[in-house]
């Protein structure tokens, strides 16, 4: 009897002893990656500085590539290196694939339709389907070409006015308008705005969009003290409320007026079906809602618009920088394969291997999203030999990445010629080259821009030759940053174009 009890009190204090070493355990603590010392509240906010790509870059090369820092409350893991980021974005992107929701897109509820912001699962995966598979297909887009087409020949002959009356252009505001007609043909096939009249319907779709660009880019209080959130302090998610309510209203009514002309029978202006066309199918077997078509189009808009303008005044920039070598060669391309002074079409990119050179090293060196769209990890999750803590925000440093000594030579300098004979694209398959992201949350626009960036870029140089605004000498010229939703120009490259007469 003795020896039962003293079995029994033996298995006890043993299961004790294993649950106390299974807490002991647990409370170890794990490996989490380096990083700053965070200052009370705050964290490490004022780390971040004016251009917080440039100053996570620098504290990189003090924490390494796989960095923390806490931002107010949130736990934010930084990633500066390409060999960390194929982890994030392929190898373990299950565990990433999720996205932390800015304030700003609770307005209207976006974050509840955005492809861009809702969490991995089968509403999501419906719409990317939609998405990738049926209205930016290739053969999709190879339908609307034509319409993208003459909306460059407009961008054009809006420069051949300025060229004739010696006005300079302004080529950001030039590629943004013309961005928003190129989306707005290729979605409705119609102009939303007017590149020579400044009509006040055309005004108020611009500013709406352009306004809630402004906005989704402006630092949040509120993103990082959640606990700000039902008070708002910068009105941000009031703003947005209220610009995206009223970009939300004009799409139902253009939906509504495509369904009016479509119960009465009436054909489309165009003989081809546009983007809309393409999703009221889909509303009629039930494959989307009213709803989120709105909220779509709104990604669109917001998401393709200053990112291929920012892209293309960049491109432009560093093009006029070097207007001796990289301009010459660009211009010697252009003559040879689509002729001298005429505008390029689509069928055109593929056999223009520099220009295509151009637009990646424009990429390279000014992604037009420097930390992609942020990461979240539901769960506690190891990347690399270190702890990212549960519900941690991640940021990938693609414009770190993209000027890495270690991968690219002189780093520093615009050389389109690297690009030349190289495997290495924007598509997502090579993680030193990362402007669009990779993975299964890779940019859905990407086929879209890819079509608008080199088309206009192209045609603005081989249409005309170009003169900086006020006598401006090449290497004076200001490639200052302003941070936001995009990585834009802080001043506005300004131009004067002098018209090229087409060969024969």
């Amino acid at each position: 009897m003795d020896t039962m009890l003293i079995s029994v009190a033996m298995c006890i204090l043993l299961a004790f002893t294993l649950r106390f070493f299974r807490r002991f355990i647990s409370k170890v603590p794990q490996k989490l990656p380096p990083g700053p010392y965070p200052w009370p509240i705050i964290g490490n906010i004022h780390k971040l500085g004016k251009h917080p790509h440039k100053s996570l870059s620098n504290l990189a090369q003090v924490y390494g590539p796989i960095m923390r820092l806490k931002l107010g409350l949130v736990t934010t893991i930084v990633i500066s290196s390409s060999s960390a980021a194929q982890q994030v974005l392929q190898k373990q992107d299950i565990a990433f694939s999720n996205r932390p929701v800015p304030d700003a897109t609770r307005g209207c509820d976006h974050h509840k339709y955005s492809v861009v912001f809702l969490s991995v699962g089968s509403r999501w995966r419906s719409l990317r389907k939609i998405t990738t598979s049926s209205i930016l297909a290739a053969n999709k887009l190879d339908a609307t070409k034509h319409i993208r087409s003459r909306k460059v020949h407009e961008l054009i002959g809006y420069c051949k006015q300025c060229s004739q009356s010696g006005e300079a252009v302004d080529i950001g505001r030039a590629a943004f308008l013309t961005s928003l007609n190129l989306l707005s043909n290729t979605i409705f096939s119609k102009d939303m705005i007017d590149m020579y009249q400044n009509s006040e319907e055309g005004k108020n779709f611009r500013e709406l969009v352009w306004n809630l660009m402004v906005l989704a880019g402006k630092p949040n209080l509120v993103d990082y003290f959640p606990i700000l959130k039902w008070i708002d302090p910068q009105g941000i998610k009031r703003q947005t409320t209220d610009y995206c309510g009223k970009l939300l209203k004009l799409f139902d009514s253009l939906i509504n007026e495509r369904l009016e002309l479509k119960r009465l029978g009436n054909s489309s202006e165009n003989s081809t079906t546009d983007m809309l066309d393409e999703l009221l199918s889909m509303l009629q077997t039930n494959e989307i809602d009213k709803t989120q078509i709105q909220h779509l189009f709104v990604d669109l808009f917001v998401a393709g618009t200053d990112t291929t303008s920012s892209t293309v005044e960049w491109a432009m920039t560093e093009i006029l920088r070097n207007s001796e070598t990289i301009l010459v060669k660009a211009k010697a391309e252009l003559n040879q394969v689509v002729g001298k002074g005429k505008v390029i079409e689509e069928a055109d990119i593929s056999r223009l291997p520099y220009l295509q050179c151009i637009v990646k090293e424009t990429a390279r060196l000014h992604p037009p999203a420097p930390f992609l769209i942020p990461r979240q990890v539901q769960e506690e999750v190891q990347l690399c030999g270190y702890t990212v803590p549960k519900n941690s925000q991640v940021l990938i440093n693609a414009w770190s990445i993209g000027r890495d000594p270690l991968i690219w030579k002189n780093s520093l300098s615009f050389e389109p010629e690297r690009f030349l004979n190289s495997e290495v694209d924007v598509n997502g398959h090579n993680y030193k080259l990362i402007p669009f992201g990779a993975g299964r949350r890779k940019c859905p626009g990407l086929p879209l821009a890819m079509r608008m960036v080199p088309v206009m870029l192209g045609s603005l140089i081989n249409c005309f030759d170009w003169k900086l605004e006020g006598g401006i000498a090449a290497e004076e010229v200001d490639m200052e940053e302003k941070f936001g939703i995009t990585l834009a120009k802080l001043h506005p490259l300004r131009a004067v174009p002098t018209l090229v007469v087409p060969a024969g």
